[in-house]
C-alpha cells in the first residue's frame, strides 16, 4: 500500500489570526515532514466563503509546497472547474507542473456546497455543463500548441495559444471524486484516475473499484490499483475514551461542512451529504483507534482492493509520526517503510 495526505489547510492556527497565515505555514511544515516519513503525495481542497478560513487559492499553496519538497506529489482534491476561467487555470496548472518537475496531480470536480454556488451567484443546475465545457477547453489548452478559438455557452476565446505547456504529457493526470456507479464509469471511460470518499465501507469501496476496473478494461485501457485513491480520516488513539472524544470532535467538524453544503431542496449526491442523515454514518468508517485497531481497518481495505490511501490526519504532527512509525511500515511499500523507521 502507499499513503498520501488529504489536507484542508486553514489560514489561522491556535493563537494566530488568519491574517498571519500561520495555518498555511504549519501546513507546509506538516507536509515536508510527511515526505521525510515516506508518504508519497498530498492533495488539498479548494473552498470558498466558509467562514473558517479554508484554502481558497489552492494552486498557490501547492506551488509553495512543491518548491520545498523533492518527491512528494502535489494534487488538488478537487479544483472546481465551474468557478474558473479554463484558460487561466490551464496556464496556472502548467506552471505548477513545470516548477514541481512534473509532480502535479490535477483533481477536478463540479462542486457540491450550496454556499459556494450561492456566493458565486451561479445556479447549481449549470454545474454539469460548466464542468464539461471547462474540461474541453482545459484539455485542448494543455495538448494544443497551435492557436485555436472557442465559442461555447459559457466561455469565448479568439485566436489563442495557451502557454506554457505542462511537463507531463499529454497533461497532468486528471483525478475525479465519484461514488455513483455511472459517475465512476464516466471517469474510467475518460481515462481519469479516481478518488473515493471518506465514508464508504470497505465492501462498497471494493464494488466501486470493480466498476472502475471493468469499465477501463472494456474501453481497452489498462488498470493499475494506484489509479484509485481512497480518502480516510485518521486518529491514533491512546485508548477507547481518547478515541470516542476524537470521533465526537470529528463529527462536529463534519456537521459544519454539511451545514455549508446542504441546499434548500435537500438534494444529496454521492459526497458527504449522502451520509448526513444517518446517525454516525460520517464517522462509521473513520480510521480512529489504537494502532492494532487501525491495522485491522487497513487489512480490511487491502482485502477490498484498496492500495492507495489519502489520510486526513487529526491531531497534527504527533499523529503523523505515530502512524508513520507504528502502523505504516507493516503496510507501505519498502522505500516508504524504510523512511519511517
Amino acid at each position: 500500500m502507499q499513503f498520501g495526505l488529504f489536507c484542508s489547510p486553514k489560514a489561522d492556527a491556535a493563537g494566530f489570526g488568519p491574517e498571519t497565515g500561520q495555518g498555511f505555514k504549519d501546513y507546509l511544515d506538516f507536509n515536508i515532514e510527511a515526505e521525510a516519513l515516506g508518504l508519497c503525495s498530498s492533495f488539498s481542497v479548494e473552498h470558498h466563503f466558509s467562514g473558517w478560513n479554508q484554502a481558497s487559492a489552492t494552486l498557490m499553496l501547492l506551488l509553495a509546497l512543491a518548491m520545498r519538497t523533492k518527491t512528494l506529489r502535489v494534487g488538488t482534491a478537487v479544483l472546481v472547474l465551474p468557478w474558473h476561467n479554463p484558460v487561466l487555470l490551464a496556464e496556472q496548472a502548467a506552471t505548477l507542473d513545470l516548477l514541481s518537475d512534473g509532480r502535479f496531480d490535477f483533481g477536478i470536480g463540479k462542486g457540491y456546497r450550496h454556499s459556494e454556488f450561492k456566493g458565486f451567484a451561479m445556479p447549481r443546475e449549470e454545474a454539469d455543463a460548466r464542468f464539461e465545457e471547462g474540461l474541453d477547453v482545459l484539455t485542448r489548452a494543455f495538448t494544443t500548441r497551435e492557436r485555436f478559438s472557442h465559442h461555447g455557452r459559457f466561455w469565448h476565446f479568439d485566436d489563442i495559444v495557451v502557454e506554457p505547456p505542462p511537463m507531463q504529457t499529454p497533461h497532468p493526470p486528471f483525478w475525479v471524486a465519484a461514488g455513483h456507479p455511472q459517475s465512476i464509469r464516466n471517469a474510467a471511460a475518460r481515462g481519469f484516475n479516481l478518488i473515493l470518499d471518506q465514508y464508504a465501507s470497505p465492501a462498497v469501496l471494493g464494488e466501486r473499484i470493480a466498476v472502475y476496473r471493468a469499465e477501463r478494461e472494456a474501453r481497452g485501457l489498462s488498470f493499475a490499483p494506484g489509479q484509485v485513491a481512497v480518502a480516510r480520516q485518521l486518529y491514533v488513539a491512546r485508548d477507547k475514551a481518547d478515541k470516542e472524544a476524537a470521533l465526537e470532535k470529528q463529527r462536529q467538524y463534519t456537521q459544519r461542512t454539511i451545514t455549508s453544503a446542504r441546499p434548500p431542496d435537500g438534494k444529496t449526491g454521492s459526497h458527504v451529504l449522502a451520509y448526513a442523515d444517518k446517525a454516525g454514518a460520517t464517522e462509521e468508517n473513520a480510521m480512529f483507534g489504537t494502532p492494532d485497531e487501525i491495522a485491522g481497518m487497513l487489512e480490511a481495505l487491502r482485502a477490498a482492493g484498496v492500495t492507495y490511501i489519502l489520510l486526513t490526519i487529526s491531531g497534527g504532527a504527533d499523529q503523523l509520526r505515530r502512524f508513520a512509525r507504528e502502523i505504516m511500515p507493516a503496510f507501505a511499500d519498502a522505500p516508504a517503510a524504510r523512511a519511517a523507521e
